[in-house]
């Protein structure tokens, strides 16, 4: 679910969030977003089906012994029927779960920060016009509430929208229905299957994909014996210098260097301590 301008919010709650390195999430069961992971891939390589991405991405994970989950949207609620129609004409077509640590660095509740994102306009109504991030995360801060905001803000330049459906947006995020988790199973990756429809279907080449799943396997059985005679030796793998640190799409742009290198600072940081903590707990 979309909501305009919220990454640059997560800036003032930056330390909500910790990177981690893919060694380091071994025998963990993650979830991911399938919408975002795939238009990731299709923003990326518009070129190929991002079914290419989430067959490399997943093997990857399954390597390094880690459960991927992948979550779909369920049925969309009525408010967002307009966007969707929006979004289907424009191609050509005939859960939010904020953290603890987040909504302390950004000192409102769960409820103020719907409220924020219903401001900062969101698919399921329209938004006052005017408000950029910084501000609409002010007028929580202040005022606490949508409606103490409308009392307090300049009409001519942020006029409030005809009709406007803030209040069933509201309950679209705080009552939105619980969907049971069910068990999960994770069985072998299919090879057959997977060329036929990548192969097949999406016309990539078999070789690759056969060479893919055959490095795969090399790759986790070695990682696999490797992992349990560190176990049984009591040894436990040294991270080196270089890892700390993210690789990132170049820019053109030269007054953004300062910023990346303030970015790579901190997650240095936060990785040698997370690290140093999880060293320190094995011991």
């Amino acid at each position: 679910m979309r909501v305009t301008g919220f990454t640059k919010l997560l800036s003032h709650g930056k330390d909500a969030f910790t990177f981690e390195l893919v060694c380091l999430s071994t025998g963990k069961v993650i979830a991911l977003d399938t919408s975002v992971v795939v238009n990731q891939f299709r923003a990326a390589t518009p070129t190929l089906s991002p079914l290419t991405g989430l067959f490399f991405r997943t093997l990857t994970f399954l390597e390094h012994g880690i459960k991927p989950v992948f979550v779909l949207d369920g049925r969309p609620p009525v408010e967002k029927s307009a966007v969707l129609k929006r979004r289907a004409e424009a191609a050509g077509w005939s859960n939010f779960n904020p953290t603890a640590k987040l909504l302390e660095e950004l000192h409102i509740s769960q409820k103020e920060l719907v409220d924020l994102c219903i401001l900062l306009g969101c698919d399921y109504c329209d938004k006052l016009r005017g408000l950029g991030p910084k501000r609409a995360l002010t007028l929580i801060q202040t005022h606490r509430t949508i409606e103490n905001v409308v009392l307090n803000i300049n009409r001519e330049t942020h006029p409030v929208p005809e009709s406007w459906k803030y209040q069933e947006a509201r309950n679209v995020f705080l009552e939105a229905p619980q969907t049971q988790v069910p068990e999960l199973t994770w069985m072998e990756p299919d090879e057959e299957a997977l060329v036929k429809i990548l192969c097949h279907l999406k016309h990539h080449r078999e070789g690759r994909i056969r060479h893919r799943m055959k490095m795969f396997r090399e790759s986790r059985e070695s990682r696999r014996e490797k992992r349990e005679q560190q176990n049984a030796a009591g040894c436990h793998r040294q991270t080196r210098l270089g890892e700390f640190f993210m690789v990132t799409r170049k820019r053109s742009q030269v007054s953004h260097g300062q910023n990346r290198l303030e970015f790579y600072r901190f997650c240095f940081l936060k990785n040698k301590i997370s690290f140093f903590q999880r060293l320190h707990g094995d011991s």
